[in-house]
Formats: C-alpha cells, structure tokens, sequence
C-alpha cells in the first residue's frame, strides 16, 4: 500500500524504511519515539542509505493498536516529509539524504 500511486522503485535498496517504534508501558510519552526516529535518521544516513521512509499513522481517528508504526508528528518532527497518503489514516513519509 505505501507504494501506491508511487513511481520509485520498489527493489531500489537504498531506500530504508522504520516499520514501527515498540515502547514499553511506563516509558511511553516521554519522547522515546521520537528519540528513536531521529536516531533512525543519523543511523540510515551515515550508512549510507539514499532515502528513509516510514509508514505512520495520523492520529486523527486510529486505533491505539495502530500507534505502533508511529505517529505523523513523530516522523515530522525527525526531518521528514509526507510523500503521499495511500488511505485516509496512513501517512508515507520520507527523508532523502
């Protein structure tokens, strides 16, 4: 689905992507994910990755099971831009180095 509408090449492996951040109950809302999205970006940059994207969710109407893959203010604040919205909720977003 994040690739819908989209020219890129699929198989283009140097484009990384975050799946999801995992917080554990009792640390969440301290700006673990965040920490963890701009880490991702230093990570994938000094390895050499062309792009990263990630797959986040608006918060508008989600579920709380959907929150996983993070939220569009946590990619947002990381330095990434919203690509496209392949559905009403998720959000494909990316930083190209």
């Amino acid at each position: 689905m994040p690739w819908a509408g989209r020219a890129e090449d699929k198989s283009d492996d140097s484009v990384w992507a975050v799946t999801c951040f995992v917080t554990r109950v009792g640390f969440r809302r301290r700006g673990v994910s965040r920490a963890l999205a701009r880490a991702a970006v230093d990570f994938a940059r000094e390895r050499g990755a062309r792009a990263l994207e990630g797959y986040p969710m608006t918060t508008k109407n989600a579920l709380l099971e959907e929150l996983h893959v993070g939220t569009r203010g946590v990619f947002a604040d990381a330095g990434f831009t919203e690509v496209s919205r392949p559905t009403p909720r998720r959000v494909v977003m990316r930083v190209d180095f």
